[in-house]
């Protein structure tokens, strides 16, 4: 069964609207924990605009899944990730200006980079994932950078305009997943996935987990947060 992972970026970003100190991360994660969810997903970003370090330690020593680490290859966003030692870092992209990812990591471009980190995460126990777009060439250079897990970027899957256009996206998804695990490597998939557009990928059997957020947390906003992720657990498996 494909697993849920659910990501608790806005909780805190809830939180940093007022500089207070509710609501915590933490708690909504053990909510999560209690609904099903599979594993943690948090995001430090560079600008630290919703989670915290002290929401990483927290998270670490307190809940009973997995925690998986988004982040970037700047130094001491690394440097926090040795320190916490998530189950999983998955390295993304990162701009200063964007609401969210605007898309993959381009491995290619930066792979002298990515090895390096990837190397040190790996130093330290830490299993490592790169969010990249359901490209083969992007595939073909994290095989050649030793990396055993991916998680393909579903943006263009979940904004399509038209259901041929989602055909479209989700047949791609497809292909990169199989091209993917023939080289040995583990596919997981995520960026705005909803309520709406989950049934359809989900179907995807090489698929073998699901991140989600922004969907889960809006509405939770109306039935709670333990109601709504056990409804996407029931949508995802």
């Amino acid at each position: 069964m494909a697993r849920l992972g659910v990501n608790i970026d806005h909780i805190a970003t809830l939180r940093e609207a007022r500089k207070t100190k509710e609501p915590l991360p933490l708690a909504g994660a053990l909510i999560c924990e209690k609904a099903g969810a599979d594993s943690i997903v948090a995001h430090l970003r560079e600008d630290r605009r919703h989670i915290k370090e002290k929401d990483l330690f927290l998270l670490r020593r307190k809940i009973r899944t997995r925690l998986n680490l988004e982040m970037s290859t700047a130094r001491d966003v690394v440097s926090v990730a040795c320190k916490v030692k998530p189950d999983r870092a998955t390295l993304v992209p990162e701009k200063r200006k964007e609401l969210t990812t605007e898309g993959g990591l381009d491995v290619v471009s930066n792979s002298a980079r990515i090895k390096e980190v990837f190397r040190k995460l790996d130093k330290n126990g830490i299993e490592v994932s790169l969010f990249i777009d359901p490209d083969k060439r992007q595939i073909d250079r994290a095989a050649i950078l030793g990396i055993s897990f991916i998680e393909l970027h579903t943006g263009r899957y979940a904004n399509a305009q038209s259901s041929q256009e989602q055909k479209k996206f989700l047949v791609q998804i497809r292909q990169a997943a199989e091209y993917a695990r023939q080289k040995g490597i583990r596919v997981s998939a995520g960026h705005g996935l909803d309520y709406r557009n989950i049934a359809a990928i989900s179907k995807l059997k090489m698929l073998g987990e699901f991140n989600i957020g922004y969907s889960i947390i809006c509405y939770a906003l109306f039935v709670g947060l333990e109601q709504a992720v056990r409804k996407m657990k029931l949508l995802v498996r």
